[in-house]
């Protein structure tokens, strides 16, 4: 499994890059905060997995990371080969980044 560190999230986010950012939190985690990506809850990752772009990276999010990964191993066992699991999830968002930003 690959992974990103939100670092590596924040550089990309600043520089415009083209990818794409999934959050498989649940809806009140995501209304409660998110970082713009597409909301697609785990539940539903294989339901939606249209969504999921295959022609650039895809980073996976969550809260701590491991949803995130649980999404990413099912997706590459549907063929997906371009994706990153955010190693610590929103909480490592809001720890080392962004500490003004609401988890629970």
């Amino acid at each position: 499994m690959k992974e990103i560190s939100v670092q590596e999230l924040k550089d990309k986010l600043d520089s415009g890059e083209d990818f794409q950012l999934i959050d498989v939190r649940e809806d009140f985690e995501y209304e409660t905060s998110n970082l713009g990506g597409k909301h697609i809850p785990l539940g539903g990752i294989l339901i939606e997995a249209d969504q999921v772009a295959k022609d650039k990276p895809v980073v996976i999010m969550c809260r701590s990371g491991k949803r995130s990964s649980v999404a990413l191993h099912q997706l590459e066992a549907q063929g997906y080969t371009n994706l990153y699991n955010l190693t610590g999830g929103i909480l490592a968002w809001q720890a080392q980044i962004d500490p003004t930003i609401s988890v629970y």
